[in-house]
């Protein structure tokens, strides 16, 4: 018998699980004790909150991130191979969406190993769902650019595919660049393109907005630090 690898959600920040995280996906995660995680201290401490029904040191913690090498992806699988059941945990969110993971399930369901994706918050199904934007035909790009030029480049090329394909284009920066990603998106995007920010999902100080980007232009917040997601549609 092979084991299940489990695709674990966790929170999007701050300590309250309960509001984000479904009672039997928290049971289900109490019932393992070999992870594998981008960050362990950060595994480590959403478990505690949880209430693992073992002590934490008595857990077996794996690494997967972006330095990860297909050797280190074919070690993971191993557990699982020998029957053991394994959960991956995101950082934040729901695991490989703008999260290290798609490596190691895509082995595993080649391996013939049962995958099992819980319920959880995502905060990018999120911003689309409170976007007002459209929800039949949309993209997440990823990260853009941090070069100005190239960045400036990419916002128009994004813009251009909403207008001519009627899609919500959805992409994040971190956090500590926000600011000058909004500012950027202001200055370069058509004024009547609705910009959609997403900031704090599921916390005390969270913001929710859509406006054209001419109605911005007197209203910039402050997105230093702060999780967020961003959607553009220009509408023909």
């Amino acid at each position: 018998m092979k084991g299940r690898l489990y695709l674990i959600p966790t929170t999007l920040g701050g300590e309250q699980w309960e509001k984000v995280v479904p009672n039997h996906v928290a049971t289900i995660t109490r019932s393992l004790r070999y992870f594998i995680a981008e960050d362990v201290r950060t595994a480590r401490r959403y478990l505690s909150r949880l209430g693992m029904s073992v002590p934490i040191d008595e857990l077996v913690f794996d690494t997967l991130n972006e330095h990860s090498t297909l050797a280190d992806v074919h070690h993971l699988i191993v557990p699982l191979q020998s029957g053991t059941d394994v959960g991956l945990i995101s950082e934040a969110g729901v695991p490989a969406i703008a999260d290290p993971g798609s490596s190691l399930i895509r082995l595993a369901h080649e391996k013939g190993i049962q995958v099992v994706p819980l319920t959880g918050g995502s905060s990018i199904l999120m911003a689309l769902m409170a976007s007002g934007l459209n929800g039949q035909s949309f993209a997440f790009v990823g990260y853009l650019p941090i070069k100005p030029d190239e960045r400036s480049r990419r916002i128009r090329q994004l813009e251009a595919r909403s207008r001519d394909e009627g899609q919500t284009q959805l992409f994040i920066e971190a956090p500590y660049r926000n600011n000058q990603l909004l500012k950027a998106l202001v200055s370069i995007l058509h004024p009547e393109t609705y910009l959609h920010i997403s900031c704090d999902l599921t916390l005390e100080t969270e913001f929710v907005a859509t406006r054209r980007v001419k109605e911005w232009a007197n209203h910039i917040p402050n997105l230093h630090k702060r999780p967020c997601v961003f959607g553009i549609l220009m509408e023909n």
